[in-house]
């Protein structure tokens, strides 16, 4: 499994895109990942022929963890083949993870040497990349280390269940779960299930049997069964990490809605004036969102405690804005890739960069990296005609911003000298939801009340 990512330590087999024994390329796609940061797809790292595939389609296995095995030659008296059969892939943990192994070196998706003579393997296992000490005489995944901080929590007060009593992902994410669920008087959780390995040919469900979706979807008691003309769309990986972290956003925050209206209009003028030559130029569109973000990453610079995250008994102000913009994947979910230095940038940057991540999110073709590190979020839900929405904040963030539908209404207008008239602008609503453990709804009310004056009266001629 290569390691996609800086705070990545494990991933799960999507699809195989090769069948052994078939040929395959040099940098020809061979298999897809789905990771706790984003699906990918992976290239081979050398030509030649996939005589094993290792991990089935559906499991879950760390970085390091030895894939697939290419050869030089074709495999002799091996028939075409797809993925291996549950008995063949890793055995389950007994909190439901797949046994763990130490995670690889961090070396991507390039092979190192196998046993086989001539033959590249992929994911080879190696050495402890990746983990490091918290202080405390433990050792660390990234992905573990961010859990702790981000929740408070004391490593030595977890019991290890994996390798050697290593802290797991799935021991942190338990004990959030018993938190959770004391802090609304509901029993334990069970311990977190990791869905079994399956074959491409196997069943996802059985018909009549009860569905299990993602962690906190149902509450207990209350799994449905699927009737004799319901359908069962079993949960992506993406969707069920999606779900989880949403779950424990709403368990971690005080989340606080606040909601103003601005008036666009004079955007609307200087898009209708520019956006043929701006499409001509940047070869994309000029969007409101465009704007919106130049705003946002300007006003946060005053009211730098909404671009922040909470520790333990503290609030971590972040100086860079490295905005988080959500793009919709359509039946796959939802995914966050970040601008990098957005207060720095440019209208037109801006643009660039935003429609840049969108097309790479939407055809796979994001790093790990490009979706981690974000400290504000904004989600724009406004080109469906959306008039007011409550976004969850993305943590451990304390702030997420929704831009929703603009239109053409009636307004009143105040001229210079007190006189006023009706007039019809583009206006919508900007809501943000808010960590009430960061900052008061006084905070939060002025930077929304700053963002609105930046959008309705800043030279937006001069930007372009």
């Amino acid at each position: 499994m290569p390691q996609l990512g800086e705070t990545v330590t494990e991933g799960t087999i999507i699809r195989w895109m090769k069948k052994v024994g078939d040929s395959i390329a040099y940098d020809e796609p061979l298999f897809e990942v789905s990771t706790d940061k984003v699906d990918s797809e992976v290239p081979s790292p050398a030509s030649g022929y996939l005589a094993e595939i290792l991990v089935a389609e559906g499991a879950t296995v760390d970085v390091g963890t030895k894939l697939a095995v290419v050869t030089d030659a074709a495999p002799s008296g091996v028939p075409v083949a797809s993925a291996p059969s549950p008995a063949e892939a890793p055995s389950p943990s007994p909190t439901g993870a797949p046994a763990p192994t130490e995670p690889g070196p961090a070396t991507g998706p390039a092979a190192v040497p196998s046993e086989t003579e001539g033959a590249p393997a992929l994911g080879e296992e190696g050495g402890t990349t990746g983990t490091e000490s918290n202080g405390s005489g433990l050792v660390l995944s990234p992905v573990v280390r961010k859990l702790v901080v981000e929740y408070g929590i004391d490593p030595g007060s977890l019991q290890g269940t994996g390798k050697g009593g290593r802290i797991t992902r799935a021991d942190v994410l338990s004990l959030i779960d018993r938190r959770a669920a004391a802090a609304m008087g509901e029993d334990a959780p069970a311990p977190r299930q990791v869905a079994p390995a399956v074959s491409a040919q196997a069943s996802p469900v059985t018909r009549g049997a009860p569905v299990a979706g993602p962690a906190g979807a149902a509450a207990p008691g209350y799994a449905p069964v699927a009737g004799a003309r319901d359908e069962v769309v079993p949960f992506t990986n993406i969707r069920r990490l999606t779900a989880e972290h949403m779950v424990r956003s709403k368990a971690t925050s005080a989340h606080t809605l606040a909601v103003i209206e601005a008036d666009y209009e004079g955007i609307e003028r200087v898009r209708k004036a520019h956006k043929d030559r701006f499409k001509e130029e940047e070869g994309i569109g000029l969007t409101y969102l465009a704007f919106i973000a130049r705003a946002v990453a300007e006003t946060l610079r005053d009211f730098p405690q909404l671009n922040a995250s909470v520790a333990e008994d503290a609030l971590v102000i972040h100086r860079d804005v490295h905005l988080g913009i959500a793009v919709d994947l359509g039946q796959r979910g939802l995914i966050v890739p970040v601008v990098r230095n957005a207060e720095g940038q440019s209208l037109r940057g801006l643009a660039r960069a935003m429609a840049d991540l969108a097309e790479r999110a939407r055809s796979r073709k994001l790093s790990a990296d490009e979706v981690a590190g974000g400290t504000f979020t904004i989600t724009n839900p406004g080109p469906f005609g959306t008039f007011l929405t409550a976004p969850i904040i993305n943590q451990p963030q304390v702030a997420i911003l929704s831009t929703d539908g603009i239109k053409r209404r009636p307004v009143v207008i105040t001229a210079p000298d007190g006189t006023e008239a009706v007039g019809i602008h583009s206006v919508g609503l900007l809501a943000l939801s808010f960590d009430h453990r960061a900052v008061d709804g006084a905070y939060a009310s002025a930077f929304l009340h700053e963002l609105a004056r930046v959008i309705e009266s800043r030279d937006w001629e001069a930007e372009l």
